[in-house]
């Protein structure tokens, strides 16, 4: 029987060579690009505070399975192995479900569920049963997993008949093109890695790490701008970005007023 922690035991070998600079290390530029998650995430927590606060503190959590989620990536690559690559995979498919336990299915949308803690609950059955399958195939899970992105999008372009603020729709289309280039990353460098090896380039899928933290993070805050706008209106949410002066560059969050800012408004 294979080792499942053993180096190189994965189905699935990336484009990068193998063991470049270290012979602990497979992929060197795949691991470090995690490093991404581990400096946005904690910037994301504290940009959140204040809709984690008045909303659902349990937003805290999302951003801490992203951090695992960089950690466990990190850990397949460096090692290539069954049970990293499982991890990995995983971590993903429960941060997405996390996700739709706490917006989906929304309030406004066509036939939605009234019972929120029966709609968590048959989400967190799929995801057992898909967490199940998973061993059965993990290379086949990772396309299952992008795919649910196009339900995402369905949702958002539901969502986006109901807006007219600029700043929403453009938030929403930057959400779209961070994972269109992150995936056409991702494809690239699993589809076409002879192409890519002719020219001394394999880097896509480093890439595709950066790219996907940064769908999510646009991703995070345009779900949590409708749930806010929905649940806690009086607040006034707003999306901004972080740094400021670097306008839509910057991390986009979520600014909501509290009490006392809005009676000085008054």
């Amino acid at each position: 029987m294979v080792d499942v922690f053993a180096y190189q035991s994965s189905q699935v070998d990336w484009c990068e060579d193998n063991f470049q600079f270290s012979e602990n290390v497979a992929e060197f530029y795949n691991m470090v690009s995690n490093v991404s998650f581990f400096i946005s995430a904690p910037i994301m927590m504290y940009l959140f505070h204040p809709y984690a606060q008045k909303r659902n503190k349990a937003v805290y959590l999302l951003w801490v399975m992203l951090m695992l989620v960089g950690s466990f990536s990190a850990y397949y690559h460096m090692t290539l192995s069954y049970f990293g690559q499982l991890l990995d995979e995983l971590s993903i498919l429960w941060v997405l479900a996390f996700a739709y336990m706490l917006w989906f299915p929304n309030r406004h949308l066509p036939k939605p569920i009234k019972n929120r803690k029966v709609f968590s609950l048959v989400v967190c059955l799929v995801a057992l049963i898909s967490t199940v399958l998973s061993f059965l195939n993990p290379a086949v899970n990772a396309y299952a997993l992008n795919s649910i992105a196009l339900h995402i999008i369905y949702q958002i372009t539901l969502e986006l008949k109901r807006c007219t603020d600029q700043r929403i729709i453009h938030l929403a289309f930057a959400t779209v093109a961070w994972w269109l280039i992150a995936i056409s990353c991702w494809l690239s460098d699993r589809l076409l890695c002879a192409f890519w090896r002719q020219i001394n380039f394999y880097y896509l899928h480093s890439f595709w790490h950066v790219l996907i933290n940064m769908a999510a993070i646009h991703g995070i805050t345009l779900f949590a701008y409708f749930d806010a706008v929905y649940e806690i209106p009086e607040t006034s949410p707003e999306v901004k970005y972080w740094p400021e002066r670097w306008g839509y560059l910057g991390l986009p969050y979520l600014a909501i007023k509290s009490k006392d800012s809005l009676k000085k408004t008054c």
